[in-house]
């Protein structure tokens, strides 16, 4: 799993951070962005790619990360290399059970 922080844009006040990423187990590609924190909480405004295959692309994820953050003209290469450098891992036999449990087969 990879995980990359974005700086929030100028005029998104309302995100105190975005992130992007490549998820192996879920093979897919993520975005997050998050609020600033009320009473130390977390608070998400949008989370994509928490489902299997849900962000099959880099270019998918940016689009979607490019309405939160300033996305850097390399973040496509760096995650293109992050997925490549886990795409020898294979699940876990917990993994593969829990993925059963919670997304069928």
């Amino acid at each position: 799993m990879s995980r990359h922080v974005l700086q929030p844009r100028a005029d998104r006040p309302d995100v105190a951070e975005a992130t992007i990423g490549w998820d192996r187990p879920l093979a897919t590609f993520f975005v997050q962005a998050f609020a600033p924190q009320v009473d130390g909480e977390d608070h998400i405004i949008e989370w994509c790619g928490s489902e299997p295959g849900e962000l099959p692309t880099p270019e998918a994820a940016i689009a979607i990360a490019t309405a939160f953050a300033i996305v850097p003209d390399e973040l496509a290469a760096t995650l293109h290399a992050d997925r490549a450098a886990t795409s020898d891992h294979v699940d876990s036999p917990w993994q593969t059970r829990l993925k059963r449990r919670l997304f069928g087969d």
